[in-house]
């Protein structure tokens, strides 16, 4: 017969789920900051004739790429 409980042996590997929960957290949270940073910044090198193609001006990608990298 075992002194071990089923809960306290899985609630043993609780901190290590909770631990990499969080870091998947973190680095999904980071990458979309980084693709978030690359789009603006291609986006601040479209010349003129592109972004108004797509009906887009100057003025509007000032707007979004003077926003900080954590604001959608």
């Amino acid at each position: 017969m075992s002194i071990f409980t089923h809960e306290s042996m899985t609630n043993h590997h609780a901190p290590i789920h909770h631990a990499s929960g969080l870091l998947n957290q973190v680095g999904e949270t980071l990458h979309v900051w980084w693709e978030r940073y690359e789009r603006r910044r291609e986006l601040s090198q479209w010349t003129d004739r592109d972004l108004h193609d797509i009906g887009v001006s100057r003025s509007d990608v000032a707007f979004e790429t003077e926003k900080p990298f954590w604001r959608a």
